[in-house]
């Protein structure tokens, strides 16, 4: 095999295989080095089968939201058929298909363990042979992320499951005990009630605590109808024998397994950054063209960077750090402008997220919060979304909630959050608004069709008047 290449990216998941692919479109070669799957956590652990294991009883919930429907809903959810369903997303956990894409797309590809070993200068190590590659443009670092575990006493010696035994289950605990109130805990505890089994959700505040507090509060409200039981507090000893125990201030909380999800943490501490004078287990600091800092050829995409740790967007940066690289390599202009064709300016302050749990969050921008803090004027408009004709055609007795962040200097939006049944296919026409940055006197000229779901947009403006 070659071992020189334009390019070399360390990982193989969605995010660097959008760098390379970029890359090769831009008139060059490139590498990739992946030590597990091709495709990475969003094909087999995270996005694909969460969502898979999520749609299911999403479905059933809402068939049964509607007369007529409801009547003919005559069964409870076939959890072997999801688990099934979410297997076939993930081929079993074998990547055949994301390899012959790779070939397919003049991508070359090395299985092993890649690290740096200087200046445009990377190993991989596979079943203790090492073989020495050089790049002769840039490296670009898409490793990824770790759950972090935290520092309580027991936790470690109780074996928790992290993010990938919950999206990866055979079988369904009878209990489940979740330590966190971000998106992958709320995802998780919606999907495991579901099936039927009793979750505890242990969470320090609210959750979503991200979002906009009213998303964080409809989902509570859900999880409770659905059986699920939400502890405020922080643990301080986990303990486990046939089962788990988690002790949380004067309560001891029992589940047959127990998922971590409080955060992650870059993986990073074993690509030889020290080599290039970097700290191994930092994250890596970039410019908005995906450059890591004070350095010439090296890059770093996706969750590694901490910019916005979600699949879409770290493909987002990829296409601009594959496309930047090759105007560079081949001496092109390179637009890194606000907003141009080389860089990721939307990663500050246009990112848009959805959490799958029942009744979805969609959010992009700025919320009310971050907005105030970051010194904007704005005014705040809230709707109730079963007022709107489309969302009560959707399903009977329709709860859900939007806001419009606006500021008022400008007669823009900032921030939007929808929170109802949904609501996901909203969130484009939002992100579309806050990057273009519509003043709202033209928004009100966007007539959305009726009787649909989007009809929200005329009923915020309205809410807000004629600017």
């Amino acid at each position: 095999m070659e071992t020189e290449f334009d390019v070399i990216i360390i990982g193989g998941g969605a995010v660097a295989e959008n760098v390379a692919d970029r890359a090769v479109h831009g008139g060059l070669t490139a590498l990739l080095i992946e030590s597990e799957l091709v495709g990475g956590d969003c094909s087999y652990w995270a996005c694909m089968p969460s969502k898979a294991l999520l749609r299911s009883g999403i479905a059933l919930r809402a068939a049964q939201s509607v007369e007529g429907a409801k009547q003919a809903v005559t069964g409870g959810l076939d959890v072997a058929a999801t688990l099934a369903r979410r297997t076939s997303f993930t081929h079993d956990w074998d990547d055949q298909s994301q390899v012959d894409w790779v070939a397919s797309a003049g991508i070359s590809l090395m299985r092993g363990h890649g690290r740096l070993t200087g200046v445009k200068s990377v190993s991989v190590e596979k079943d203790g042979q090492l073989t020495q590659l050089t790049a002769r443009h840039a490296v670009v670092v898409s490793t990824g992320s770790d759950p972090v575990l935290p520092d309580i006493p027991g936790l470690a010696d109780a074996n928790p499951w992290t993010p990938r035994q919950a999206t990866s289950a055979t079988a369904i605990p009878e209990s489940l005990a979740i330590i966190g109130g971000g998106v992958v805990a709320v995802e998780m505890a919606t999907a495991y009630s579901s099936f039927g089994c009793a979750v505890t959700v242990i969470v320090r505040g609210g959750l979503l605590s991200k979002e906009e507090d009213f998303a964080g509060e409809a989902v509570a409200k859900a999880l409770t109808k659905l059986g699920a039981r939400i502890v405020h507090g922080s643990p301080t000893h986990v303990e486990r024998d046939s089962g788990v125990r988690i002790t949380v201030g004067d309560e001891v909380v029992e589940a047959a397994e127990l998922l971590v999800a409080t955060g992650r943490q870059p993986r990073t501490s074993d690509i030889g950054l020290d080599t290039v004078g970097l700290t191994p287990g930092d994250w890596l600091e970039v410019d908005d063209t995906l450059l890591v800092t004070d350095t010439t050829w090296l890059y770093a995409t996706g969750d590694v960077n901490h910019r916005a740790l979600l699949t879409h967007q770290g493909k987002y940066q990829a296409r601009a750090a594959g496309d930047v690289i090759a105007a560079r390599a081949l001496g092109r202009s390179v637009d890194d402008a606000p907003w141009g064709s080389h860089v990721a300016t939307a990663d500050h302050a246009a990112v848009p997220q959805v959490t799958f749990s029942d009744p979805e969050v969609a959010s992009v921008g700025l919320t009310s919060v971050a907005a105030r803090e970051a010194g904007y004027d704005i005014r705040v408009v809230d709707y109730n979304m079963g007022w709107v004709a489309g969302a009560s055609l959707q399903a009977d007795d329709y709860e859900g909630t939007a806001r419009m962040v606006v500021d008022e200097k400008r007669k823009v939006i900032l921030g939007v959050t929808f929170v109802g049944q949904d609501v996901s296919e909203l969130i484009f026409a939002a992100t579309v608004a806050i990057v273009a940055e519509v003043p709202l006197d033209r928004l009100w000229h966007a007539v959305p069709a009726y009787p649909t779901m989007n009809e929200i947009w005329l009923r915020l403006l309205e809410g807000y008047g004629r600017p």
